[in-house]
């Protein structure tokens, strides 16, 4: 019986030792940065950015036609800023 006990805890730890990132973040999560107002645009700018090259990409890769009509307006909606 004991031995069942010991593999039991030892099974518990390596089970926390591998999922202590996952535990932590679902209790203590991270909380959101305070960003200055340059932070922020900079931020805003470069996930503009990278959705634009997303589109661009996918246009590259099989042409305009192959754009649904949600990316047709929303590239049209970041190329105007």
């Amino acid at each position: 019986m004991s031995e069942y006990l010991i593999l039991g805890i030892i099974l518990v730890a390596v089970l926390w030792y591998f999922n202590r990132d996952r535990i932590k973040n679902r209790f203590h999560p991270d909380k959101p940065k305070n960003l200055t107002i340059d932070q922020q645009f900079n931020s805003d700018k470069r996930d503009r950015e990278k959705e634009i090259d997303r589109l661009l990409s996918k246009i590259g890769k099989n042409g305009i036609n192959d754009l649904s009509a949600k990316d047709r307006k929303r590239l049209d909606e970041l190329s105007k800023h």
